[in-house]
């Protein structure tokens, strides 16, 4: 039989639930005798914690809001998920939350076990966030696990990836970062048998398994693992590519271009080139016009006839006004 602290632990941790339990199921789940379940409710409320006792058919104990904070029993997927949130919250902007935030996470640490440390350090240090961007996803949380302590251990990963076309192939990895962006997770990947780096929806996986094998650490195809990861999930789903240089400074273009239309690279103090993505030329032109700086195309020659067409619309406007 389980000592009474922690009988007392489990049961307050059942009743967190949210449900109402039977002194009858208490007492068969805990194979203890209904007085004594009655007992380890009294104790609980000697603690402060308010369990609420109901009667009629479907009446029972629950907790109810009180004024101490319960200790709260965690699964290890219900642990990491709560670190992982704490540490997206650091960078919220919230006034008030980073620091709170911060100060939680540190005390989460500080009593994980060390088998939940190590996944959480790998997850840290080696899952990124595109910034401004939320980091939602449905890909499950073993499955990040396994990639994120994969790139820190610096070990060959086996997986067959569906791609957009449905085409499936198997691969061996050396998997270096995970980046969530929108909705999706990421993973950079030198592909042994492309030879190349490239980039991998993870929730294309079918299956994930390391092979038992190390590999070299390679120099990264860039230092801002975001920025490369974001313009190359760009590329691919453009359907049309735009070559534009710009009178005007890199920086100013480049904070008022987001990742998802396109890129900025500095040709000078005050030139730019920007090389941008769309499904529609028109809606490119209004848009690089609207940046308010001189500019010539550079391709593609479609582009620039959908710019005479504006201008010649503008033009008539113009006489007619």
């Amino acid at each position: 039989m389980i000592k009474t602290s922690e009988r007392l632990l489990k049961l307050l941790t059942l009743l967190q639930s949210g449900r109402s339990f039977s002194a009858a199921e208490l007492a068969e789940r805990f194979e203890l005798s209904e007085r004594s379940i009655r007992n380890d409710i009294e104790r609980l409320r000697e603690l402060g914690y308010p369990v609420i006792a109901t009667r009629g058919r479907i009446g029972g104990y629950r907790l109810g809001a009180g004024a101490n904070l319960p200790p709260l029993q965690l699964e290890d997927d219900e642990a990491i998920a709560i670190a992982v949130g704490l540490q997206s919250a650091t960078g919220s902007g919230i006034a008030g939350i980073d620091d709170a935030a911060l100060r939680a996470l540190t005390k989460l640490q500080s009593v994980l076990p060390a088998r939940l440390r190590r996944r959480l350090e790998a997850m840290q240090g080696f899952a990124l966030r595109v910034p401004g961007e939320d980091a939602q996803t449905s890909v499950e949380s073993e499955r990040l696990a396994i990639l994120a302590n994969a790139c820190r251990d610096r070990e060959v990963i086996r997986v067959r990836y569906q791609r957009h076309d449905g085409e499936a192939s198997r691969r061996y990895l050396e998997p270096y970062r995970l980046v969530s962006w929108g909705q999706r997770w990421y993973l950079l990947a030198w592909d042994e048998s492309r030879e190349d780096w490239r980039t991998f929806r993870v929730d294309r996986f079918e299956g994930v398994e390391g092979v038992g094998r190390r590999y070299p650490e390679r120099p990264l195809p860039e230092e801002d693992i975001t920025a490369y990861i974001s313009r190359n999930v760009a590329r691919a789903g453009w359907s049309q590519r735009a070559i534009i240089e710009i009178d005007a400074p890199a920086d100013a273009v480049a904070a008022v271009i987001g990742p998802t239309y396109g890129t900025v690279e500095s040709l000078g103090a005050n030139r730019c080139r920007l090389e941008a993505g769309t499904d529609d030329l028109r809606a490119t032109v209004v848009y690089i016009g609207l940046l308010g700086y001189d500019f010539e195309i550079i391709q593609p020659p479609e582009l620039i006839d959908e710019l005479r067409t504006v201008q010649s619309r503008y033009l008539r406007a113009l006489e007619r006004s």
